[in-house]
């Protein structure tokens, strides 16, 4: 089993708060590891590079695996326990639009494999829709492309549930695309409601790559703080069901293993860091202009960190 960290451990480190969207003490925030020139949680910043727009997801404690009011769940989400996510970090707003992917297969070189190039009636498609049929190694290709990286499962997780410990973070018709509204095909971003992050169909839509490989009893003894999956494996996760789901394919604790070449009805969004400044460029903010190398896994000093 997971270690627990005891209540005595924790003494004064660990501030309870209650987020205004959240069920009560669904997250903790650690004044300990927060960073008072962090952005605020939700602050949202639009990406130079491939021109979406990522959250500010704060750091936080938070219980990871089958929710509370969950029947559906499976042998891979057991044991839920708290999990620390030690550090901030920036998440796409949506999934990876047609528009955005296409910036980075026209620079890259890369084919775009997704059949939602055109409509269903075989005109253009809108650069909204989210792209499709991209398997892992190319997500993880746009993602440093832009100067990030795949989130992990557990941040994944804990960014998806925004403050909340329910399977969903809201009506599931009000929240997601899912066989019972979506006429079986894949509808443009953020049509849906937003979670309390603001972070937009995070459930359903399209299933979301992950960075970690998958292992079916991960959860027992996996680390406390910022696990980052097994070391190596065949197969990665997948995360949030998409359009042709049912119900219980819907659910945030949900884990789905797919080979890294699988490249069907699989989306995902990116994650990224603060960038550590030298002097000259204290004022320099990872959204505001400079590419890539903008927006990576680092930290900025106490003056360096977007306004």
């Amino acid at each position: 089993m997971r270690h627990k960290l005891s209540r005595a451990v924790r003494g004064v480190s660990l501030l309870a708060m209650t987020l205004a969207f959240a069920a009560p003490r669904a997250i903790r925030v650690d004044a300990g590891v927060q960073d008072a020139t962090a952005p605020t949680p939700g602050t949202v910043r639009e990406n130079p590079t491939d021109g979406l727009k990522y959250v500010w997801i704060p750091p936080g404690t938070f219980v990871m695996g089958c929710s509370r009011d969950d029947s559906c769940c499976g042998e891979q989400e057991y044991p839920a326990d708290e999990v620390t996510i030690t550090k901030g970090f920036w998440l796409g707003q949506t999934d990876v639009t047609v528009g955005a992917y296409a910036r980075f297969a026209n620079l890259s070189g890369r084919q775009i494999r997704s059949p939602q190039v055109t409509s269903l009636s075989g005109g253009p498609l809108s650069q909204n829709m989210p792209i499709v049929s991209v398997d892992w190694d190319d997500a993880e290709a746009y993602c440093r492309w832009m100067g990030g990286r795949l989130p992990s499962e557990a941040e994944w997780e804990y960014a998806a549930r925004g403050g909340v410990a329910e399977s969903r973070y809201g009506d599931l018709d009000q929240i997601a695309w899912y066989s019972g509204n979506s006429a079986d095909q894949a509808h443009e971003v953020a049509q849906k409601r937003a979670n309390g992050y603001g972070l937009y169909d995070m459930l359903g839509s399209v299933w979301q790559w992950v960075n970690d490989w998958y292992a079916p009893n991960y959860y027992v003894g996996s680390p406390p703080h910022d696990p980052s999956g097994p070391s190596g494996g065949q197969d990665r996760v997948s995360r949030g069901g998409s359009w042709h789901c049912n119900p219980c394919g819907v659910r945030v604790s949900l884990r789905l293993r797919l080979p890294p070449s699988h490249a069907s009805d699989v989306g995902f969004r990116c994650a990224g860091g603060l960038v550590h400044r030298t002097i000259s460029s204290l004022l320099y903010s990872p959204f505001s202009g400079g590419g890539a190398e903008a927006f990576g896994d680092e930290r900025f000093d106490s003056l360096g960190s977007p306004r």
